[in-house]
């Protein structure tokens, strides 16, 4: 397949990253790595985007401080990047709302049509009338014929989403930029098969098989329309886990499981066994935690207490 070919992919992360882990990096990387392989697609991007600190998980840390560390720990990759805007919400937003949030404002900044689009979103762009279709403002009519790259598309996608809704290090406060805001003429890539991916690992798939967990309608969305890639932690038999939903099952193309033949240190890895680390004074933190994660946290004094 030639490169225009392949679908385009970014990668989308939520949870509470509370706090973040090697293992975090480690899934994005690996998942990277697994599509590139397949010849199918190109991973063009990667977001990184914790959860609201209504979120109500015991010991969970405020936002401020899980926003800081998630971007400590991907300050020197040029392609995962952090997403503050479910934190910024009123409340708590379900993994639903964020991949049709991100849906929505990458149409908007890339001019892309995304492939994987079966339903209209619920979810309101900020600043945008509801009901009311607003006019493109990103074209150039002379370029339309233009066949971009990968490296390019990347490239006005890293430019443009720097500018609207991505943290960046050494700052003191996060700033929400609206993203209708005018950020200049740039080409259209219509031509471009573009999809937004929700990466998890194969606990939040097993989640799926709790009953009454998870609305239906919100699976439906998550699998059908947008798809899944796992990464499985801990040696976890994903054929069985999907077996024992029809949802699943139903939606069975739509999910890319990441295949290693070799058990990667990386895959057993967690914020509840780095927390631990952290409250006994582990010194194998440092196989779980980058060490300005590490730094920040010392600092900050996070995670003494035993609770969470």
């Amino acid at each position: 397949m030639t490169e225009n070919n392949k679908t385009h992919v970014i990668l989308l992360s939520c949870g509470s990253f509370n706090p973040i882990t090697k293992g975090h990096i480690h899934m994005f990387e690996k998942a990277r790595e697994y599509l590139h392989k397949s010849g199918r697609f190109i991973v063009i991007g990667g977001i990184i985007s914790p959860v609201h600190d209504s979120y109500g998980k015991p010991g969970l840390v405020p936002s401020r401080h899980r926003l800081t560390m998630c971007q400590l720990a991907v300050q020197s990759s040029d392609w995962i990047r952090v997403d503050p805007w479910e934190c910024y919400q009123d409340t708590w937003q379900t993994t639903c709302s964020v991949l049709e949030h991100h849906r929505d404002l990458m149409k908007r900044v890339t001019g892309c049509i995304l492939s994987n689009v079966n339903t209209l979103s619920s979810t309101p762009v900020i600043g945008q009338p509801q009901n009311q279709t607003p006019p493109p403002i990103y074209q150039n009519q002379n370029n339309m014929n233009h066949k971009p790259t990968a490296i390019k598309l990347w490239g006005k996608v890293s430019e443009n989403l720097g500018k609207i809704c991505c943290v960046r290090p050494h700052i003191d406060r996060f700033t929400f930029i609206d993203e209708n805001a005018n950020l200049g003429t740039v080409m259209r890539y219509e031509e471009i098969e573009l999809r937004i991916l929700l990466l998890c690992g194969s606990d939040l798939l097993d989640s799926f098989c709790i009953p009454g967990l998870w609305k239906d309608s919100d699976m439906e969305v998550i699998v059908g329309d947008f798809g899944i890639v796992v990464v499985p932690r801990d040696g976890a038999d994903t054929e069985k886990i999907m077996n024992h939903s029809s949802l699943l099952r139903k939606f069975k193309d739509n999910i890319t499981v990441v295949k290693d033949e070799i058990s990667h240190p990386m895959s057993i890895v967690s914020s509840t066994k780095s927390r631990l680390a952290l409250q006994h004074g582990d010194g194998h933190v440092v196989n779980y935690l980058n060490q300005p994660v590490i730094d920040y946290i010392l600092k900050s004094q996070l995670y003494i207490n035993t609770s969470g």
